[in-house]
């Protein structure tokens, strides 16, 4: 191995100075990124993520108020219920609930669910509805209770043919 030659030394420190337009610049951006934190962090919400707070991990649950857990399942013609929620259907849950007060809105969409499902097992009972069912698990301190309560929020009859609709 040969040694590397000794580097002169020049005097200069090798630090470069910023012109005091640089600098204004960068203060300026500081500052706009921090009223834009401060901003989001007194009156955002999870869309402006990350200038909003993330909610998740910024509040803490009542450990006396009930767990809601979201789910899609797909009925068949004997009356026997297919889970479509967690990825079966290329739809994870986060991205779901997301979609949760659309699907209100517009039931038909779910349609679209059940050609996934369709597409996805070409050898299942074809589905003749799905529907959103929330769940209630009711908390005492922050352990389940045992009671659950369940609401139908959506429930969409799947027409011949509809399955297939993009």
């Amino acid at each position: 191995m040969v040694p590397a030659p000794p580097v002169p030394d020049t005097g200069e420190t090798g630090v470069l100075r910023l012109a005091p337009s640089g600098r204004r610049v960068r203060l300026a951006a500081t500052a706009v990124v921090l009223a834009l934190l401060l901003g989001g962090t007194l009156w955002g919400n999870d869309s402006e993520f990350p200038f909003g707070p993330f909610r998740m991990y910024s509040t803490r649950a009542d450990p006396d108020r009930p767990v809601v857990s979201t789910s899609v399942v797909g009925v068949t013609a004997d009356g026997d219920e297919v889970r479509l929620s967690g990825g079966e259907v290329g739809l994870r849950r986060a991205e779901f609930e997301g979609q949760l007060p659309r699907l209100v809105e517009e039931p038909q969409l779910l349609g679209l669910l059940a050609g996934s499902y369709a597409a996805g097992h070409p050898d299942a009972e074809p589905l003749v509805a799905v529907r959103v069912v929330q769940r209630r698990h009711a908390l005492d301190d922050g352990r389940r209770t045992g009671e659950v309560t369940e609401s139908v929020l959506v429930d969409h009859a799947v027409t011949t043919g509809q399955e297939g609709t993009p």
